[in-house]
């Protein structure tokens, strides 16, 4: 099946005036760029990354440590996108009083680049000009990389802040990765501008988002997302 834009995206829907950086739980889905397969495999139903897929895992964990307020649940690094939980809690990680419920947003990190080859990214994040939520990013310490992830927290940075970050610092790993180690180059940006997210309001919502996570490489050939699915699954199946 050709990937058509209009037809292959997961709606966003955002709440007018609703303040992302509240407690609560977010499940996000990110796409890469023109739906390519650049993290691995399913292979028997079962996900096998690749070093790109790992490093994407990696940087999914940093977030524990980058945003003291945010703690990560349930994700899965796919064959060409992820989906995760969000937790922001109303205190920082370990203090008690943590709220969760879960949503998303529409911005994404940009490169700078014309493509891969076209190296030179830097590690701080760059935000969207047309974000109106790009005043409370808090991008001190961002391109502190892997070492320094822990400079520059951000005690309630709002969910879009969140994600860029995440594209942010894949984004800027994955360069490296095609300059040194030889990685599939992409176009122009690793992941798409846009983004899925979704606010979990009650523990059922959590609990049956959780399980379509878990469940997600088992049902990739049916998948929207994956270019060869032979009978894509109805959007948002997981609210079924």
């Amino acid at each position: 099946m050709k990937y058509d834009p209009n037809k292959h995206h997961r709606r966003s829907i955002r709440l007018k005036d609703y303040d992302y950086s509240q407690p609560g739980a977010y499940f996000i889905t990110i796409v890469t760029q023109d739906r390519v397969c650049l993290f691995g495999d399913v292979v028997d139903t079962e996900m096998r990354l690749n070093d790109a897929g790992r490093m994407v895992q990696k940087w999914w964990g940093e977030l524990n440590h980058k945003f003291p307020n945010v703690q990560t649940d349930e994700y899965v690094v796919m064959p060409n996108h992820f989906h995760g939980i969000v937790l922001i809690m109303s205190n920082p990680v370990g203090a008690v009083g943590a709220d969760p419920r879960v949503c998303p947003d529409n911005s994404g990190a940009h490169m700078g680049t014309t493509g891969a080859h076209a190296v030179g990214a830097d590690p701080c994040v760059c935000p969207d000009p047309d974000d109106p939520m790009r005043a409370h990013m808090g991008t001190r310490g961002a391109h502190a990389g892997a070492g320094g992830a822990h400079m520059g927290a951000h005690i309630g940075a709002p969910l879009p802040g969140i994600v860029r970050w995440f594209k942010t610092m894949t984004t800027n790993e994955y360069i490296r990765g095609v300059k040194q180690s030889g990685w599939p180059p992409f176009n122009g940006r690793l992941w798409q501008r846009n983004y899925y997210e979704h606010i979990i309001r009650n523990d059922e919502s959590l609990n049956r988002i959780r399980q379509y996570i878990a469940d997600n490489p088992r049902r990739w050939a049916f998948d929207r997302e994956n270019p060869a699915a032979i009978a894509p699954e109805p959007e948002n199946p997981w609210r079924i």
